[in-house]
């Protein structure tokens, strides 16, 4: 990958960060319930809408690292 590519990968990702969770600790959260989920994943365990905002930010983070 060259440098331009890294570059744009990063503003793009920090792009996301920034709007989509207002800043890098909120996303951090989200993708540690994500991680949470997986270990834990019950029927009603979650809120519908956390199970929404993790995959939100997979898929954010998916469609920036695919480009």
């Amino acid at each position: 990958m060259k440098l331009s590519d890294k570059i744009n990968v990063t503003e793009e990702l920090t792009e996301l960060i920034e709007d989509g969770y207002g800043g890098p600790a909120e996303f951090a959260k989200v993708l540690d319930l994500g991680i949470e989920m997986l270990f834990y994943v019950e029927q009603e365990a979650f809120a519908q809408r956390e199970v929404q905002q993790v995959v939100s930010a997979l898929r954010g983070i998916i469609g920036v690292l695919r480009g």
